[in-house]
């Protein structure tokens, strides 16, 4: 029996393609909003589509679960993913529709993004380049290539260290984070074709 990948189910959108492409790839998932089932996992999944402020809610109306997963996370050390505002959760605070408290995991805010080129449009949406930075250059799950984005507002991280790789769009905007056994993308693996199975394929051999 292989490892369980606990997909945290809190009514926040792309669960069911998440979950199609962690099974493609041959994980084993559990969709849970069970704290007892997210204290056993061996990894955690967090997605996550629409507002800051909606996910962060709806996370919050969970009764246990941001407890279970912190206990998992940084007390059993298991790998942790945030996908889109599941990432952009990981923050402090998000500025969306006013000042929204995040997880405070990845010390940073979620800010509009603002394209210093005028002839840019917001959101950005579509397939962009993921360039790692060097603090990535020995992180096992993040790779140079083209993932697929669908946002409006982007993670602004207090520590450089804590930026594994950036994207253009009228400036840089942060495509992933990480800390420890904590990761985050703002790109949706599950629709980004074989760069993104190669991301979630690597986050299910990751060993932080």
């Amino acid at each position: 029996m292989g490892e369980v990948i606990a997909l945290v189910d809190y009514g926040a959108g792309n669960l069911h393609s998440v979950e199609n492409a962690l099974r493609r790839i041959g994980a084993e998932v559990t969709v849970t909003a069970d704290p007892d089932v997210l204290r056993a996992a061996d990894r955690i999944v967090l997605p996550g589509v629409g507002s800051f402020g909606a996910c962060a809610a709806g996370l919050r109306a969970e009764k246990g679960v941001i407890e279970a997963m912190r206990e998992r996370v940084f007390v059993g050390g298991a790998p942790f993913l945030g996908i889109c505002v599941g990432m952009q959760l990981l923050a402090t605070r998000g500025l969306e529709y006013g000042e929204t408290a995040g997880l405070d995991w990845i010390e940073g805010e979620v800010r509009l993004i603002e394209p210093t080129d005028t002839s840019v449009k917001v959101p950005h949406m579509g397939w962009n380049d993921v360039a790692p930075t060097p603090h990535a250059k020995s992180h096992e799950v993040i790779e140079v290539g083209e993932a697929y984005f669908l946002h409006s507002y982007h993670f602004h991280a207090d520590s450089g260290r804590d930026v594994l790789a950036m994207t253009d769009h009228g400036g840089g905007l942060v495509a992933a984070v990480g800390r420890d056994n904590i990761l985050g993308v703002q790109f949706h693996p599950e629709k980004s074709q074989s760069y993104g199975l190669g991301i979630l394929q690597r986050f299910l051999e990751w060993k932080p």
